[in-house]
């Protein structure tokens, strides 16, 4: 069954949200300790848009990304999800971490439960399972499965709170480089059939020109956005597509090296 029947054949709907970043800054400590991680954000995330972070190391796209999710408190400017400001955790979004984090006394199964938050979708825990291939291994604990299965199941897990937005902070950097195409082939599938809007933090350009919409490239630490890449390519893309080499390219100048 196909990931869209899959989520279909259930009752499994998304209400993608809009995101909205106006003049956001972010400071850590205070006085001569003070880091300005990021500085005058302002980006709006249409609903149901794939949008990919890009930046040098430390330049606030993990941070960014928190905001978002309430996970973190901005110094000034606002943040808003579906047209309402975030003043805390926003059950409205999840996130995909770098590393699964699953529970290890618990199966896979009762890992992606917990982002029902407690309510009854055993229907629709079965179209996730299903969707992101680990019909047949719900009851294996998570040290029983690859690297790439557990990873998987963070996804589903984070599809089950049918959030409007999800965060994904380098959710495939850990992955074998197999692992890890196969797993943003996955990750268009299931955006793609459950509808929410995306935003990804990567440091490989070669995964953003081919998950995103748009890639938003942000500047050294405690700057603002420095450009953004507009990806004019339907989906299903080919990597090697022509049209996405001078994109890449771009890219690459932009960090100082030269194809």
């Amino acid at each position: 069954m196909s990931i869209s029947a899959a989520l279909s054949s259930k009752n499994f709907s998304v209400l993608p949200a809009e995101v909205v970043l106006e003049n956001v800054s972010k400071t850590f400590g205070r006085g001569n300790r003070a880091v300005n991680v990021l500085a005058d954000i302002t980006l709006t995330v249409a609903k149901g848009e794939i949008v990919v972070l890009l930046g040098p190391s430390g330049c606030g796209k993990s941070t960014l990304l928190r905001l978002i999710a309430g996970l973190e408190t901005k110094t000034s400017g606002q943040v808003k999800v579906d047209g309402h400001e975030v003043t805390g955790i926003d059950a409205r979004t999840s996130v995909v971490f770098q590393e699964p984090r699953l529970l290890p006394w618990r199966s896979i199964r009762k890992n992606i439960e917990l982002g029902t938050r407690g309510e009854d979708h055993s229907a629709e825990i079965d179209a996730l399972i299903s969707a992101v291939g680990l019909a047949g291994f719900e009851n294996h604990l998570p040290r029983q499965v690859s690297g790439g299965m557990a990873q998987r199941a963070a996804l589903a897990r984070a599809l089950s709170g049918f959030p409007g937005v999800l965060l994904l902070d380098e959710p495939f950097a850990a992955l074998d480089a197999l692992t890890r195409l196969q797993m943003q082939d996955l990750l268009l599938e299931v955006a793609a059939a459950a509808g929410s809007t995306v935003i990804l933090v990567t440091h490989d350009i070669d995964e953003a020109l081919h998950l995103a919409d748009r890639v938003v490239v942000l500047g050294e630490r405690g700057s603002g956005i420095a450009e953004i890449v507009e990806v004019n390519q339907a989906r299903p893309r080919d990597r090697s597509h022509p049209a996405l080499a001078p994109l890449r390219t771009e890219l690459l100048s932009r960090f100082g090296i030269h194809p």
